[in-house]
């Protein structure tokens, strides 16, 4: 059975405070912060975080084109290739 889980991350300010959380409708849920972030980096955690609580196939929702197209465009192949970093380092 696939489980839906939506997430979502945010930052106040870029970098700045920021929060990141998953949400499973009428089930678990969890959410977290980091002090020094970024709003693509609460994001992308939002969506690691829902796939490290769960085992089996997960149908994840986002807001962020961020994450959509990482997944979608396969970008983390490219993001593993340079050792976690982005074009700009």
């Amino acid at each position: 059975m696939t489980a839906t889980v939506y997430t979502d991350g945010a930052c106040i300010g870029n970098p700045g405070p920021g929060g990141w959380a998953w949400a499973e409708p009428g089930g678990a849920f969890a959410s977290g912060f980091d002090p020094q972030t970024t709003n693509q980096r609460m994001e992308i955690n939002a969506v690691l975080e829902a796939v490290r609580a769960h085992d089996g196939p997960l149908h994840i929702v986002s807001d962020s084109t961020y994450v959509v197209h990482c997944f979608r465009d396969r970008w983390y192949e490219g993001w593993q290739r340079r050792g976690w970093k982005n074009s700009q380092k």
